[in-house]
């Protein structure tokens, strides 16, 4: 085991675990799917985003801590690993307990869902389903996709496409273009997050045998493709302003962000350096979103 020096205990270990740099992937499309529904003059109950901000967050941390688990008890997170605190792979937490805290997250995520299911329709059931199963078999289970290099497909559909799109069904109870439009520039900000948490893990990845999609075409193509994925999710939104007069544009505001994180990666920033990256998108895919969100909303 890998345990680091002054490492965090109590609640500050789990706080740690939960990985909250990772939560804008959840509070992103939750904001863009409402946004969307203000837009669109919604007349409705607003409880509704709460419980889908819920739903989308303890999925979120569930994966996090499904993650920390699965990799811990293969032995992916070894010595060569360089990144933010793992429960298991550090030593500093039984396995049975991370696995316990992921259980109770997935819980929470469902037992919201189910509310909003219940309320909504029963096609909320099979989305909430699917999500509680791809979230558990992203690292675990016997074939984990996300050692198939499949983890960005994950997060793309369920942190871009279904969390944004679900949170204006839950909304107005039906789909709309826009969200579904905005949910690919969501989409893709959440997915550059775990391009460089990738691209970071190459060199234990492959000696674990992980095969992410970073271990499988390259650092440098990993490199171009996060660069492309910045740059797209932006022309998406500058389009999605074209086509529709909704003020999508406004996710330029977080231009700062993305620049910086651009030239690091294309300076081949390695190892630590790439965990100030990570934070560098994190931001990035906050006030983009967040911003897209404003504009959206009050173009409505």
């Amino acid at each position: 085991m890998n345990s680091p020096p002054d490492s965090p205990t109590g609640l500050k270990l789990w706080l740690a675990g939960a990985r909250p740099r990772t939560l804008p992937a959840a509070i992103v499309p939750v904001a863009v799917g409402a946004a969307v529904a203000v837009g669109e003059g919604a007349d409705t109950q607003w409880w509704r985003a709460g419980a889908a901000l819920i739903v989308a967050l303890a999925l979120q941390v569930a994966v996090n801590f499904a993650n920390d688990y699965s990799d811990g008890v293969r032995g992916t997170d070894g010595a060569e690993r360089v990144g933010p605190l793992r429960l298991v792979g550090s030593g500093l937490v039984e396995p049975g307990s991370v696995k316990r805290a992921a259980t109770l997250s997935f819980g929470v995520a469902g037992v919201v869902g189910a509310v909003l299911a219940f309320v909504v329709g029963p096609e909320l059931f099979i989305v909430g389903a699917a999500s509680l199963v791809a979230g558990w078999t992203y690292t675990g289970g016997p074939r984990p996709y996300g050692y198939l290099g499949l983890g960005e497909v994950f997060v793309f559909v369920f942190f871009g496409v279904v969390a944004t799109v679900g949170t204006t069904y839950v909304l107005l109870e039906e789909i709309r273009g826009v969200a579904l439009a905005a949910s690919v520039s969501v989409g893709l900000w959440a997915t550059a997050l775990l391009v460089i948490n990738n691209l970071r893990d190459i060199p234990g990845d492959t000696i674990a045998g992980k095969q992410t999609l970073a271990v499988r075409i390259g650092e440098k193509r990993t490199r171009i493709t996060y660069v492309l994925m910045q740059e797209s999710a932006l022309t998406v939104a500058v389009l999605l302003t074209v086509v529709t007069d909704r003020w999508a544009v406004a996710a330029l505001l977080g231009v700062p962000f993305v620049l910086q994180g651009i030239r690091a990666v294309s300076k081949g920033a390695t190892g630590a350096e790439l965990i100030g990256v990570l934070g560098l998108t994190g931001k990035a895919q906050l006030v983009c979103g967040l911003a897209m969100a404003a504009g959206i909303a009050l173009s409505g």
